[in-house]
């Protein structure tokens, strides 16, 4: 919705005049001290952070911050049709508070909320206030026009004009219609402005925009060398495996053909080592097919290929599943595979002999969650499983983190946005 309303000729109306001078008046009224409320509580709370109360408060100070903007975002777009999408960078859930106050200030996103809440209570009031002057204040002159100068017998400044009598009164009344000329042009306008002035303060800076091409960059060549390494590996188990088998297979069956005259009994056992070589051969193929893309996600999603995959495991395993409907099919994919690649470094590195998973959805974001009761000392580095599973996540925006504090246990959580 935009802040003016047309007609046919395409001439702002009255109602979108008044319609855009009654949301400035609210802006102004409502926002102004949701403003100086958050700023002042943001500046104690930071200041505290030396003495150990600001940990505790900060994150409670700072997601009211975010609340405040994000809400400024919702009223730009619906009434200023002005985009202001935001860039927090997510936080783990179960972070401690230390971690959630130094992670939200390490955040550019914070930093530009704390900027933006000055200039929001200083020109974004006045830009917002203006609208319903310029529609208000003239009929303050159109009533000292038709007698209430005679209330002020000492005289009334009216703007730039002195009201000491009719002829003056008229004159107040003339620059309340000049007012209101302008205020049919610029009342729409300065109530847009007000919008631009908060994009231009909450939006991301042209490095920000450079680090997110760099990071969509790497993510995508990530994935191009990953589906080329799972290629070369599908590639692999068919030439060794399941090809191998068949070739051979076939040769048998050419052997039986010529002993079948000669020597039923050694076709006879032949054609039984070939029966066992197909179903090898057929083992292997759905292996191979349940690599690429398991039948069971496709056919009942993520909560039950992930139940699949924990009856197969060595190690006692607990699975907890909260799905409202299903994600996107690459989605799906991805964090199947990311799970399964935490749950066989688990079983190989970590010595446990208990496994729990949960795997829920929370504010748009698709949250896997593989906690092992072994010795710990996980890490995310080169070489390391983890590093491939982080990779694979980069692709979809998703993030990875991972407690293994030395003695474990070991929780590994996995966020990928999804739909």
């Amino acid at each position: 919705m935009t802040t003016e309303t047309k007609n046919g000729d395409g001439r702002t109306t009255g109602r979108g005049i008044g319609l855009a001078a009654m949301r400035g008046l609210v802006l102004a009224l409502v926002c102004l001290p949701g403003a100086v409320l958050c700023f002042c509580l943001s500046l104690v709370s930071i200041a505290l952070i030396p003495i150990g109360v600001g940990i505790v408060t900060t994150p409670y100070v700072l997601t009211g911050v975010r609340a405040f903007a994000n809400h400024r975002r919702v009223l730009a777009a619906e009434w200023g049709g002005v985009r202001i999408p935001p860039a927090y960078r997510p936080l783990p859930e179960d972070a401690n508070p230390w971690a959630r106050t130094f992670g939200m200030l390490r955040d550019p996103a914070t930093w530009r909320d704390l900027r933006w809440l000055p200039v929001d209570m200083t020109a974004g009031f006045v830009t917002a206030l203006l609208p319903a002057v310029l529609l208000l204040y003239p009929l303050e002159g159109f009533a000292l026009a038709i007698g209430l100068w005679r209330v002020f017998p000492d005289g009334y400044w009216y703007g730039f004009v002195p009201v000491t009598g009719q002829a003056s009164a008229f004159g107040a009344a003339a620059l309340g219609l000049v007012l209101l000329f302008l205020a049919h042009f610029l009342t729409p306008r300065l109530l847009g402005l007000n919008f631009r002035l908060t994009r231009a303060v909450l939006g991301g800076n042209r490095r920000e925009l450079a680090e997110r091409v760099r990071v969509l960059t790497e993510t995508r060549r990530d994935a191009v060398d990953a589906s080329a390494a799972e290629l070369r590996r599908i590639e692999r188990d068919l030439h060794d495996g399941a090809q191998a088998r068949l070739v051979a297979v076939g040769m048998d069956l050419g052997t039986i053909e010529a002993l079948l005259d000669k020597d039923p009994a050694q076709a006879k056992e032949l054609i039984a080592q070939t029966r066992k070589s197909s179903v090898e051969a057929l083992s292997e193929l759905r292996e191979l097919v349940r690599g690429i893309h398991p039948p069971v996600l496709a056919e009942r999603g993520l909560g039950d290929a992930v139940r699949a995959l924990a009856l197969r495991l060595p190690v006692v395993t607990e699975v907890s599943v909260d799905l409202p409907g299903r994600a996107q099919a690459p989605v799906e994919s991805a964090a199947y595979f990311a799970v399964s690649e935490v749950l066989t470094n688990a079983v190989k590195h970590s010595g446990a002999d208990r496994i729990w998973i949960d795997l829920h959805r929370v504010d748009g974001m698709l949250r896997a969650t593989v906690t092992d009761n072994g010795k710990g000392g996980a890490v995310i580095g080169a070489g390391s499983g983890l590093a491939g599973v982080e990779r694979r996540l980069g692709t979809f925006d998703g993030v990875l983190a991972v407690s293994s504090p030395a003695g474990g246990p070991t929780m590994v959580t996995m966020e990928i946005p999804c739909a």
